[in-house]
């Protein structure tokens, strides 16, 4: 009898390591065993197999069939085995040139007809195929993914075209293609330009996203918050190409849809506040990614902050601090990235109107103090700028208060008017200049210095180093607060297209830190 060997791939976190699938057909009575550490998905794909084999008008082995799954030690899940497996007996019954096999890795879900249904995580096994050195079958289901990797994939919709592919006719490799995304931030999120009033709001998120700094707003109901939260995706420039493919292939993994249009957009995300831990940072029963993962290099957005479990807050401050998520398991861990921008929205208080000079509290100084616990000070301490955003009274409201338009027109040159700088696209160019000069300097953002870069290309002069003295006894602020500070100013300064950190750009980080909203007033 003989022993085939065909190529596959298996998902672990946002990994794709390589199955070797071995077939081997030897005498005895007929059955077929799976080895290899399979879940029950995988050992129920004997059965669509068989089926799938039998309607393509082939001869399904009438002998004893071991399949062995390689590496033993890694678990192997889902039906993404099922056309690798066919053709592995197929090619073990001499059905198939096995030396076909060898360049060519295999992936795809078979239905009992012999049609080939799309999996999850084929972005990351296009890649991995890519750097190996062979090409990639995959279903037509997946073609859309697959076409974003520049590679040799090649796309089957049935058994009998994979089949074919491998014995004289084969299938056209799929075209690389991707979308433009320039076109997709209008489109995306509203335009900032459109939001009346809130112009320290709005300079405060356009720092944030100059330097990916983490930002809470705090205000009554119906300010404007969570549209100001909304329009910071069109002020975010395009994805680099290594980022781009990494929040694709998270997107692949998890079985998000994903289309070339939106190739190199950031992600955002908004969960609801019901949400658990294990949504929050994944887990569960295949460890798929959560939140924080599916927000990596984007925007993840919590409205409502107070609403969200406390446990389930707490869980962010590790991915906040390291960038990623290590999930633990008996026998394996997987390791998620989780590089992502924090933006929250929140009440004052219950009711929602604590320091308004409007309409009235009425929590008692208890329930303030219950309600903001369950934001815990680890936490708050890693987000960079803290805004108020308050009521807008009537004229404002409407248009006709154009006060601070010099606030969010630092940059405003040459015949540009005010209006165009501070739409979304005007910021952008901002934004994507201040990044610039972040990235020539340190090859990172801001907001990702380590202590010794922090410490070479953040340096103060003798006056800004007094002046951080001053704010950082006043403010009482940890190390940690204290780098971050130093951080925003860096930013700041760098949309002023300053070289040096100067006492002004001190001030104005400052004024993001220590809002009186988050404050318990006194008993009486």
């Amino acid at each position: 009898m003989s022993l085939a060997v065909v190529y596959t791939r298996a998902n672990q976190g946002v990994e794709s390591p390589l199955v070797t699938v071995e077939t081997h057909l030897s005498n005895g009575l007929p059955a077929m065993s799976i080895v290899g550490l399979p879940e029950t998905a995988v050992r129920e794909s004997r059965e669509r197999v068989r089926s799938a084999i039998l309607h393509a008008g082939l001869q399904f082995p009438d002998c004893r069939i071991t399949i062995n799954m390689a590496p033993a030690g890694l678990p192997k899940s889902g039906g993404r085995y099922d056309l690798a497996i066919a053709l592995g007996i197929l090619s073990a019954s001499d059905q198939l040139p096995a030396a076909q096999l060898l360049t060519t890795e295999i992936l795809g879900e078979l239905a009992l007809a012999g049609d080939v249904r799309g999996v999850p995580g084929v972005l990351p096994a296009v890649i991995a195929a890519r750097d190996a050195g062979r090409s990639l079958l995959v279903p037509a289901a997946n073609a859309a993914e697959a076409s974003l990797v520049e590679g040799i994939t090649f796309a089957a919709a049935t058994l009998q075209e994979a089949l074919h592919h491998f014995t004289g006719q084969p299938l056209e490799a799929l075209p690389h293609s991707r979308g433009q995304a320039d076109t997709g931030f209008c489109r995306r999120a509203p335009d900032i330009a459109g939001i009346r009033g809130q112009h320290l709001a709005k300079r405060a998120l356009l720092i944030a996203a100059a330097g990916s700094h983490n930002m809470l707003m705090v205000g009554p109901p119906g300010t404007g918050k969570t549209l100001l939260a909304n329009s910071l995706p069109g002020l975010l420039p395009r994805l680099s190409e290594a980022d781009a493919l990494q929040a694709a292939s998270i997107c692949s993994v998890a079985g998000q849809p994903l289309t070339p249009s939106q190739w190199a957009l950031p992600p955002f995300r908004a969960p609801h506040h019901s949400a658990s831990g294990v949504a929050m940072v994944g887990g569960g029963r295949h460890l798929t990614p959560g939140e924080v993962t599916l927000a990596h290099v984007g925007v993840l957005f919590l409205d409502e902050l107070t609403e969200f479990k406390r446990h389930v807050l707490e869980c962010l401050r590790e991915p906040l601090e390291s960038g990623n998520v290590t999930i633990a398991r008996a026998d394996y861990r997987v390791a998620f990235p989780a590089r992502f921008q924090l933006i929250a929205a929140m009440n004052p208080c219950p009711c929602g109107y604590h320091g308004d000079n409007q309409e009235q509290c009425r929590c008692t100084p208890e329930r303030i103090a219950r309600y903001l616990e369950k934001i815990s000070g680890p936490l708050l301490d890693r987000i960079d700028l803290h805004v108020e955003v308050p009521r807008l009274d009537y004229r404002e409201l409407m248009g006709r208060e154009l006060m601070g338009r010099e606030l969010m027109g630092r940059e405003l040159k040459g015949r540009e008017s005010a209006d165009a700088v501070q739409s979304s696209a005007g910021l952008r160019r901002q934004v994507m200049a201040a990044r610039k000069r972040q990235l020539t300097r340190a090859g990172v953002l801001n907001s990702q210095l380590t202590a010794a870069q922090l410490e070479r290309v953040c340096a103060l002069n003798r006056d800004s180093d007094v002046l951080l003295q001053q704010i950082v006894e006043r403010l009482r602020l940890s190390a940690r607060a204290c780098h971050r500070l130093i951080k925003l100013a860096r930013t700041i300064a760098d949309l002023d297209a300053c070289d040096d950190i100067a006492p002004q750009h001190l001030a104005e980080a400052a004024s993001y830190r220590g809002i009186s909203a988050l404050s318990v007033p006194p008993v009486p």
